[in-house]
């Protein structure tokens, strides 16, 4: 039974802070609220809520399970311990919270929203879909929900679908930034280049990218002044393998004139030193010389308004690999990406899933590090050379003494791809990254690149089936 409670000054004050934003604040007051009144169930839950905003999930968790123990009908108790344990990585115990979130309360349109975002990033697409089409129901002009309905059907290849909701969320909030983004991300997985690059600009106003934006005096250059005898910076912004994609339309800046200064990451710049049309380059954080304009390397699709075809645009140095490797046919792996990403539970592969292509097969790591599962089995299935590779120029003069590359959607692919090596990029059924569209087998970034997709959400083993009937295994 929930005890009785007067709402004190406190516990009202403690609200209207945390609708100010000021969580820190409202927390105090919980916290006094509680030692006067005992432990109630509408206390804890703003007090859980604070605590989340303030980053504390776990701490917040235990409040939402308390409040339970005196409310345990309360539909937004059990959806605010869904958001918890979303934040928690605990997201099978978030989807039962919101389940009887929304049993209890099946009119609530955000409860259903977030509850599809949890169904999403279970994989449960469809069902997410089903939410979100619920919570549209209930408020057609629900611009979150028309975003994410949007994302779920691009999870699910239904890209018109999904081009009709972003179109939906941007006719009733026509500067959004993440339907604008989104949007612009279906088109380039559509293959609308020209669209999608131009909408892609708006990534700037959207996290993480917002973080990455330069604040520099000189203007950004996106392809209309005239460039001749001026200095362009052009500087990396995302991951490796983005920088190893993009680098290629350095060439194109110094044909029309400008003096090329390259900055990125710094395990690139070895590797990078010599690309064509480069004049300069720079260790990201190290100090910058003097330029007129700049443009970030994703920004340059759109300033030239075209795919760079040429490879190879990466030359590797000189090495012994081809004596030290072992004989026969030379083929490398890279079967696991960043774990940071997001999307890495869909793109990378464990080796042992590898076992097929292994059968009198010497394989050849094309990565530097190995996850702990994946070392336990690698001792006499794939030469491991990761000592040896202290950054990209070492890598990329591995790859080059190899006969053929397998890698997932990583760094890995972009370097083999740029040097021209034939390569097969494995890629998920759900996340596959825009610049290698949704079908086909061919892309045209990079010409001896053949893409082996799954076709069905997890379905590595087919990939590899097929990956070793294409490779005579």
């Amino acid at each position: 039974m929930t005890p009785p409670f007067e709402p004190s000054a406190l516990f009202r004050r403690g609200n209207d802070l945390l609708a100010q934003g000021r969580p820190a604040d409202a927390l105090a007051d919980f916290n006094a609220a509680l030692q006067a009144v005992g432990a109630h169930p509408d206390v804890l839950n703003s007090r859980g809520i604070a605590l989340q905003m303030l980053g504390r999930h776990a701490e917040a968790l235990a409040d939402f399970d308390r409040a339970l123990a005196f409310a345990a009908t309360n539909p937004m108790i059990h959806a605010n311990r869904g958001a918890a344990l979303t934040e928690l990585g605990r997201l099978a115990d978030a989807a039962r919270s919101l389940t009887t979130a929304v049993g209890l309360d099946p009119g609530n349109a955000t409860t259903l929203h977030n509850y599809g975002n949890v169904l999403r990033d279970l994989d449960r697409t469809a069902e997410a879909l089903s939410a979100y089409d619920r919570a549209l129901a209930l408020r057609p002009d629900y611009v979150d929900a028309l975003i994410a309905r949007g994302l779920a059907l691009m999870d699910l290849k239904r890209l018109d679908e999904a081009k009709a909701s972003f179109a939906n969320a941007l006719a009733r909030a026509p500067d959004h930034p993440k339907a604008r983004l989104n949007a612009a991300i279906r088109d380039l997985l559509a293959g609308d280049i020209g669209n999608g690059f131009a909408g892609y600009e708006w990534r700037w106003r959207n996290p993480p990218n917002d973080s990455w934006l330069r604040d520099f005096p000189q203007p950004l250059w996106l392809g209309r002044e005239d460039i001749v005898g001026k200095t362009l910076l052009l500087h990396a912004e995302q991951g490796l393998g983005d920088t190893l994609h993009f680098c290629r339309y350095a060439a194109l800046a110094a044909e029309r004139g400008a003096r090329v200064v390259l900055e990125v990451q710094r395990p690139l710049v070895r590797l990078l030193a010599s690309l064509e049309g480069v004049a300069q380059i720079v260790a990201r954080g190290d100090a910058l010389p003097a330029f007129d304009l700049h443009c970030p390397l994703m920004s340059l699709p759109l300033a030239f308004g075209t795919v760079a075809r040429h490879t190879p645009y990466i030359q590797a140095a000189p090495s012994d690999w081809s004596t030290r490797l072992p004989s026969g046919r030379r083929i490398g792996l890279a079967w696991s990406g960043n774990p940071a990403l997001k999307n890495d539970r869909h793109r990378s592969i464990p080796l042992a899933r590898f076992a097929p292509l292994m059968d009198g097969t010497a394989l050849v790591s094309a990565q530097k590090d190995f996850r702990p599962g994946d070392a336990a089995f690698a001792q006499g299935c794939i030469a491991d050379f990761g000592a040896e590779l202290a950054d990209f120029a070492d890598t990329a003069a591995l790859i080059a003494a190899l006969d053929v590359v397998i890698s997932v959607d990583t760094a890995a692919a972009h370097l083999a791809g740029a040097l021209g090596k034939p390569v097969y990029i494995l890629l998920p059924y759900i996340g596959t990254d825009w610049r290698w569209g949704v079908d086909g087998e061919t892309t045209p970034w990079y010409p001896t690149a053949k893409l082996l997709r799954q076709p069905a959400p997890g379905d590595w083993d087919s990939v590899i089936a097929r990956l070793k009937a294409e490779l005579k295994l």
